[in-house]
C-alpha cells in the first residue's frame, strides 16, 4: 500500500476539505445562526464535549457529526436550517479536539513520520484517542439528552464515526447518512498527485492574500487537531468487516469529483451495507457545494422520513 509523506498527507487532507470553497463560498458561508444559539457541555471521565441543540423540541433528532479538524460550525447555517426545515431537531457536536470540546496539548501529538512508517509496515500506530472514543462521545451526548435513537449524519471522518456508532451501537441509530466518507479499505484509491498539486496550487494562490487561512478559521477548522485525528483514522484501519455488520437503514452520499476520498470509497461503503442506497452527485468534490446542497438535503430528508422513530 502506497503511503504519502507525512507533511503531504496532512496538508492534502486539510486542503482537499477546503477545495470547494472558492470566492463565492467565502461570501456566502454563514454560521451566524449557530453562533447565536447557546452551547452546552458534558464532562465524562475528564473529557468535555460541547454540543448544541436546535429546532423543534419534540421532533425526531438528527445528530450531525463533522469531519477532520472541524467543529460543528463547518456544516454552515444553510445545511443545518435545511435539516430543521425537514422537520427534525438537530444536535450539533464538537468532536474532541475541536471547537469548545476538550483540546489536547501539542506534546500529545504523535511523531508522524514514525507512526506512518509503522502503518506502512502493518504495525499498530499510537493514538491520543480513537474513532471509537469519538463515537462514545456522541453516545454520551445522546444519553445526556435522553435520546434513545437518532438519525446519524456524518461527513468525511464524521461519516466514519457515524459508521462506528451504527456498527457498535445499532440500537442507538435510527438511520445512517454517510457523506463523502469511507471504510478505509486498503484497496481503495489514495489521492493522486494531480489532484494534490491542483489543490496545493489553489491554496497557495489563496494564501497570497491570506484568504484561505482567514476562511479556515472563520468556518471552524482546527489544524492542530489534524495529526491526532489522522492517527485515529489510521489506527482504526480497514473497517470493512465492521461496516458489513451495519443493519441501520443507510444512505451513502458521495461526490463524483471527490479528489480525496474518490467515488470508489462511497461505492464500497454502499456495497458492504445491505440494502443501502448510494447517491452520487456530479459537481461535488470533498465538500458540500452551494449548488448541490438543496439536492443533498432533499435526499437526506426523504431518507429520514422513510424510517421514522417509533413513538414520535
Amino acid at each position: 500500500m502506497k503511503i504519502m509523506q507525512p507533511a503531504k498527507l496532512i496538508s492534502t487532507l486539510l486542503l482537499t476539505m477546503l477545495a470547494g470553497y472558492g470566492p463565492i463560498a467565502l461570501a456566502e458561508y454563514s454560521r451566524s445562526y449557530m453562533d447565536s444559539q447557546p452551547m452546552s457541555h458534558i464532562n465524562t471521565n475528564g473529557v468535555e464535549i460541547a454540543y448544541q441543540v436546535l429546532g423543534p423540541e419534540n421532533a425526531e433528532t438528527a445528530v450531525l457529526v463533522m469531519g477532520l479538524g472541524a467543529s460543528h460550525t463547518v456544516w454552515g447555517d444553510d445545511f443545518v436550517r435545511g435539516i430543521i426545515a425537514a422537520g427534525y431537531r438537530v444536535v450539533l457536536i464538537d468532536n474532541r479536539d475541536t471547537g469548545e470540546s476538550i483540546r489536547y496539548a501539542e506534546e500529545d501529538n504523535p511523531v508522524l513520520w514514525w507512526q506512518l512508517l509503522k502503518y506502512r509496515l502493518g504495525l499498530n500506530v499510537s493514538t491520543t484517542y480513537q474513532l471509537s472514543d469519538m463515537a462514545e462521545d456522541i453516545i454520551n451526548v445522546m444519553d445526556t439528552l435522553e435520546i434513545d435513537k437518532a438519525h446519524l449524519v456524518g461527513a468525511s471522518m464524521g461519516g466514519m464515526i457515524a459508521q462506528v456508532i451504527a456498527a457498535e451501537h445499532p440500537e442507538r441509530s435510527q438511520t445512517l447518512v454517510s457523506i463523502m466518507s469511507t471504510t478505509w479499505a486498503k484497496h481503495l484509491p489514495q489521492p493522486d498527485k494531480q489532484s494534490t498539486d491542483a489543490i496545493r496550487n489553489m491554496a497557495d494562490n489563496e494564501d497570497e492574500e491570506g484568504k484561505r487561512a482567514e476562511f479556515m478559521k472563520k468556518m471552524g477548522f482546527h489544524a492542530e487537531a489534524i495529526p491526532r485525528q489522522v492517527m485515529a483514522i489510521l489506527h482504526a484501519g480497514d473497517r470493512s468487516d465492521a461496516v458489513k455488520t451495519i443493519t441501520t437503514p443507510t444512505l451513502v452520499i458521495h461526490g463524483r469529483e471527490d479528489p480525496l476520498l474518490t467515488v470508489e470509497h462511497g461505492e464500497h461503503t454502499a456495497e458492504l451495507i445491505n440494502e443501502s442506497r448510494l447517491v452520487i452527485f456530479e459537481g461535488m468534490g470533498h465538500n458540500i457545494p452551494d449548488a448541490v446542497r438543496p439536492n443533498i438535503l432533499r435526499e437526506i430528508g426523504e431518507h429520514l422520513s422513510s424510517h421514522p422513530v417509533a413513538g414520535l
